[in-house]
């Protein structure tokens, strides 16, 4: 066993064995031999000892109490702060921070975690008892990152992770402007109609001036898409399905360097809302056509479940055809809009119940028919 060492955990445990059997060997020396005969213990008070045995002290089969070990102090470091970037290139960012403090250990470095932002992959790099370091893998030109920095002390105590830090790199190092533009601030949804929204912003500034705005589709997870560049601080975009993979967006300005800045805030677009399945059935047929005049009939059916009591069936003209009389229905015209409502003895329309009028008109260019229809605000299929 020459030259072995025992861990602190198995010495504390062979220290408290040792005094433990201290104290059992005292214990059994005051107790009586099995072969005493009919002597009394000298140990009982009040008793005189068998002849021949000398009496002991009433107190010496009291084992030492045995003091238990404090607890280790493993206090973790305190969290680096003033984390910044002391240079930024192309492939590189230099890092710079304040120390951490120590807590019950002394310092042995520090782990700096980075990520591309919108993206799904993160990177990390450990250095030593530093407060500034290069990072260079994974970095790429024209692209945005995040930087955050810990502290781990000689038993390997973590601290909480620092201020994170979020830099821009260059598309260049040698040429005239390495700057990219300020962010764009207060990305917003303006206006929102059925199937559009218009995003709003604050302008960059740049040193040598902002040439436009990407805007750019992310789908939440790892995926941009550059969706417009626009020299103006607004975009209108179309609203994207019910569930759908790509729903948030964001901005940033570029130079005619081709830098680009920090992205803005990102916004999420509603959704288009499903349209309830459609009741109704709508079937128009030009019955007759010549050189500036048409005939047709239309027939809306009710493909429900319950009556339709007072119809109006509306489309537009795709062409620049022009009604000029109807019947079985009020037949109005508003530029290519038109509108036809029942008449009192077509009223209600029952369950796969239809009800025809007709139209007459003129055209000059196009008699192409209609391809949409409404009854009553709600969308028809076309039969």
């Amino acid at each position: 066993m020459t030259g072995v060492s025992s861990s602190p955990l198995i010495r504390l445990m062979v220290a408290a064995v040792a005094l433990s059997t201290v104290a059992l060997g005292t214990a059994l020396s005051a107790a009586p031999a099995a072969d005493a005969g009919t002597g009394t213990p000298a140990a009982y008070p009040g008793v005189a000892p068998a002849a021949g045995v000398a009496a002991e002290p009433a107190t010496a089969a009291r084992a030492t109490p045995i003091t238990a070990a404090s607890t280790p102090n493993t206090s973790p470091p305190g969290a680096p702060t003033n984390l910044t970037a002391a240079e930024v290139r192309t492939t590189s960012v230099t890092l710079t921070w304040t120390a951490a403090t120590p807590g019950c250990c002394a310092i042995a470095g520090y782990d700096i975690s980075y990520s591309q932002e919108f993206g799904d992959l993160g990177f990390s790099a450990s250095v030593g008892d530093v407060t500034t370091t290069t990072i260079t893998n994974y970095v790429g030109p024209g692209q945005q990152y995040m930087f955050r920095v810990s502290a781990r002390d000689s038993l390997g105590n973590r601290s909480n992770v620092s201020n994170a830090l979020v830099v821009v790199t260059p598309v260049t190092d040698t040429g005239p402007d390495t700057t990219p533009p300020s962010a764009p601030r207060n990305l917003t949804l303006g206006e929102v109609t059925a199937s559009t929204a218009t995003l709003s912003w604050s302008p960059s500034t740049d040193n040598a001036g902002v040439l436009g705005y990407n805007i750019y589709e992310f789908d939440g997870w790892f995926t941009s898409r550059l969706a417009a560049t626009v020299p103006e601080t607004t975009y209108t975009v179309s609203l994207p399905l019910s569930n759908p993979l790509r729903n948030r967006f964001y901005v940033r300005a570029k130079d005619a360097a081709g830098n680009v800045s920090i992205a803005s805030n990102t916004v999420t677009l509603p959704t288009t809302p499903t349209p309830p399945p459609s009741t109704c059935r709508v079937t128009y047929r030009n019955q007759s056509e010549w050189p500036g005049g048409f005939v047709a009939a239309v027939t809306v059916q009710n493909t429900g479940t319950a009556p339709v009591d007072g119809w109006t069936v509306t489309f537009g003209f795709p062409g620049d055809q022009q009604v000029t009389s109807g019947w079985n229905a009020t037949v109005g015209q508003t530029g290519a809009a038109v509108t036809a409502r029942n008449v009192d003895w077509n009223r209600v329309l029952a369950p796969d119940g239809s009800a025809t009028f007709g139209i007459q008109g003129r055209w000059s260019a196009s008699d192409t028919p209609p391809t949409g229809f409404s009854l009553n605000g709600a969308a028809c299929t076309v039969g």
